[in-house]
């Protein structure tokens, strides 16, 4: 069973739609016995890294995702991946939950090319550089859905795809069992649902 981890953030309808269409068992849920029960945990996540810290610190599930990170897979989705990272810049300076090392900057301030618009919304390509069986259904260059003003930095050795955007923006990152991806894999079709099929036979 997969539990994707309910802390009032995020698009957890269209994940759990996505989830049903491959066939797959899984639950949405707050409850600690839940997530410590399930095979795989997803966590998701839409809108600012210090209010989303701050409720999934309310909710007391802090302790419960680093100790069954050790253990099972992890997937953190869009502001999911980066609440990954050790830190965040975004309006002030926030802890994560320091399971990938790295932290999560403003787009903006690195973009090469400034015509460009911030955030990024919009179908991009993800290139593979280092292989992972994430990608077990995943070709090189297949076009991913992402929406966001910041990415993870200085995180290179734990990077597993990026995606151009004047810079390679972190795509996918990797820390023992724990996956983030920046991009929505639920909003990214057919790739984006062979993803979550390889994710969910890890």
């Amino acid at each position: 069973m997969i539990c994707i981890i309910d802390y009032g953030v995020g698009n957890l309808f269209s994940l759990k739609s996505s989830l049903a269409h491959l066939g797959l068992d899984a639950a949405v849920s707050a409850d600690p016995a839940d997530i410590r029960a399930a095979d795989r945990l997803i966590l998701p996540g839409v809108g600012a890294f210090g209010d989303a810290m701050a409720k999934l610190e309310a909710t007391g599930l802090v302790p419960v995702i680093k100790e069954e990170a050790e253990k099972k897979p992890l997937l953190g989705i869009c502001l999911g991946m980066q609440l990954l990272f050790e830190k965040s810049c975004e309006y002030g300076e926030h802890r994560g939950l320091g399971l990938i090392p790295g932290e999560v900057c403003p787009l903006a301030d690195d973009l090469t090319d400034k015509s460009l618009k911030v955030p990024q919304i919009g179908w991009n390509a993800v290139h593979i550089l280092r292989d992972d069986p994430l990608f077990k259904y995943v070709r090189d260059g297949e076009y991913f859905y992402y929406v966001h003003s910041y990415y993870g930095k200085n995180c290179a050795a734990n990077t597993l795809a990026v995606s151009d955007y004047s810079l390679p923006v972190t795509g996918v990152v990797k820390a023992g069992k724990v996956y983030g991806t920046q991009f929505h894999p639920e909003k990214s079709g057919d790739a984006g649902l062979r993803l979550l099929k390889a994710f969910s036979e890890l």
